[in-house]
């Protein structure tokens, strides 16, 4: 980073307020507690159904408005053991995005991880024709198995862009310090925001007996028409392990949390062809040699490890913590205050945050709740209004996200 945009984030960094409007937690399902939730949706048809997904390898349908005491069973692949050892606590099943045409042509998709080999594998599966919210295993096609090295850092988020392609990161194989340097390798799907086209499949190559995909890849891809070799799946690079993304409903902006090594995490917006610098370096922090020259995104805010730490950071007066959780830009119409802000937390710690940006410019960010459980997630329904997924004390719940 010049010195010119170092001055900028700085006077940033002093200029926001903490204006923001605090939050509180309200359990929206009293009757209902959950293994391990990490995702939650609410169903397209308009019938007021929420799925949440369980790491262990469920998706459970609960209907919205009521105590959560009433729950059907939607996809169960736990004798798969996705998540096979809970001290290797990052794998399962992490991601699951319904198809944009989920109500005709019943297909959805998951991220889920597998053993011997380790890989983390992305499905599409079909729900019955007798029942759209009943889904039948035996349909599986898979579309794409990355393996890995390691049990950590698996990403796992599986989304559809408003472009219809399908978004997924990949963290960047796990271990510490991205010992194979895939952060910044364009030959490796990992450490990358990946982008594929589920609805084409491309044609077998000439005198070939199929196709190597089972999906197609969007022509304005990064990398769609470069030499054999590159990944043209890459969307953007140089990501750790992002830990949830969204699009902002108004803006389209794709917001991302990527998880830190040893003293910042950080808050991206991911952009088309996005170098973010792992592992180069860590935020806006030097990690490792990289090439001379490389141009980085700069994350538009950091936060400390530890209150030590802080002096170091862009952003010194940001609550410390441990491991980002990506969250929403909220655009619901319940609570105006919180139009326009981006929620996020920190799963360790517990914390709840918020910024604001206007025209590209970061004018407010604070901290918005303190509080004990670990947040595994955020979600939000069909209306934009912001939940928060947690399962503290191995309890999980599902929380609205209010101002006080």
């Amino acid at each position: 980073m010049n010195k010119v945009s170092l001055l900028l984030v700085l006077t940033l960094s002093r200029a926001v307020s903490a204006a923001l409007p605090s939050v509180a937690l309200t359990d929206v399902f009293p009757a209902l507690t959950l293994d391990r939730p990490v995702w939650m949706t609410e169903a397209p048809d308009g019938s007021q159904q929420l799925l949440i997904v369980e790491q262990r390898g469920r998706i459970l349908r609960v209907p919205k408005g009521s105590d959560g005491s009433t729950t059907r069973e939607f996809f169960n692949i736990s004798s798969r053991r996705p998540l096979h050892d809970d001290q290797q606590n990052e794998e399962g099943l992490l991601g699951f995005a319904l198809h944009p045409e989920f109500t005709r042509n019943r297909l959805f998709y998951v991220f889920y991880s597998q053993q011997n080999p380790k890989r983390c594998v992305i499905s599409e599966f079909k729900s019955s024709s007798e029942d759209l919210y009943r889904a039948e295993p035996d349909t599986e096609r898979v579309l794409l198995e990355v393996p890995k090295p390691f049990w950590n850092h698996n990403g796992g988020q599986v989304s559809f862009g408003p472009d219809g392609y399908l978004y997924t990161a990949i963290g960047d194989g796990g271990a510490a310090n991205d010992p194979f340097n895939n952060g910044q390798n364009t030959a490796s799907l990992l450490g990358k925001m990946l982008r594929i086209d589920v609805k084409h499949r491309p044609a077998a190559p000439a005198g070939k007996g199929g196709n190597s995909r089972a999906y197609g890849i969007p022509g304005d891809n990064p990398f769609a028409t470069q030499p054999y070799g590159v990944c043209p799946e890459i969307y953007a690079w140089g990501l750790r392990n992002v830990w949830r993304f969204s699009w902002d409903r108004e803006t389209g902006e794709l917001w991302a949390g990527d998880v830190g090594q040893d003293k910042f995490e950080e808050i991206n917006i991911i952009v088309k062809g996005g170098n973010y610098g792992w592992c180069v370096r860590e935020s806006f922090h030097p990690f490792k040699p990289g090439p001379e020259g490389a141009k980085f995104v700069d994350p538009v805010v950091e936060y400390p490890h530890t209150p030590e730490i802080s002096k170091e950071s862009t952003f010194p007066n940001h609550a410390p913590g441990a491991s980002v959780t990506g969250g929403y830009v909220y655009r619901g119409k319940k609570h105006p205050a919180l139009r326009g802000v981006y929620v996020y937390a920190d799963y360790v710690v517990g914390t709840v945050s918020g910024l604001r940006l206007e025209q590209g410019k970061l004018t407010e960010q604070a901290t918005l709740l303190k509080q004990p459980l670990n947040v595994s997630s955020f979600a939000e329904d069909a209306d934009g209004e912001l939940y928060l997924i947690s399962y503290g004390d191995k309890v999980g719940k599902i929380f609205a996200v209010e101002p006080r």
